[in-house]
């Protein structure tokens, strides 16, 4: 399944207000039903990474790790989600990224079903 890109300032703000607080050391995640059939997805960095060029990079992490979990599913719920990088997500290993992502989206969107 492929993510599209959650874009409006609105339905982001409404994710942050709403949305149900994930947390992990490498990123802070919110999620919300959309009431879609797409996963939506927003990721940012917060200033207190650095520079430009540092939370460019956390959120490439972050947004493949996000990538590649959703790649091996087929199918979830209409969700949205916004995802906010943190320090560590700079220097962890990519399959500690990965891993943490995969465990915060099957607990919010559920198990892949056989």
């Amino acid at each position: 399944m492929r993510a599209q890109r959650l874009r409006r300032t609105h339905d982001i703000e409404v994710v942050r207000e709403d949305g149900q607080l994930r947390a992990d050391r490498h990123f802070t995640l919110r999620a919300r039903p959309n009431g879609l059939d797409v996963v939506r997805v927003a990721v940012s960095a917060a200033g207190g990474l650095g520079t430009a060029v540092r939370r460019n990079r956390a959120r490439r992490r972050v947004r493949e790790a996000i990538r590649e979990a959703l790649r091996g599913r087929r199918s979830a719920p209409g969700t949205d989600l916004f995802v906010v990088a943190r320090p560590p997500a700079l220097d962890a290993p990519s399959e500690a990224i990965r891993a943490a992502v995969t465990k915060e989206l099957e607990s919010v969107l559920g198990p892949e079903r056989a």
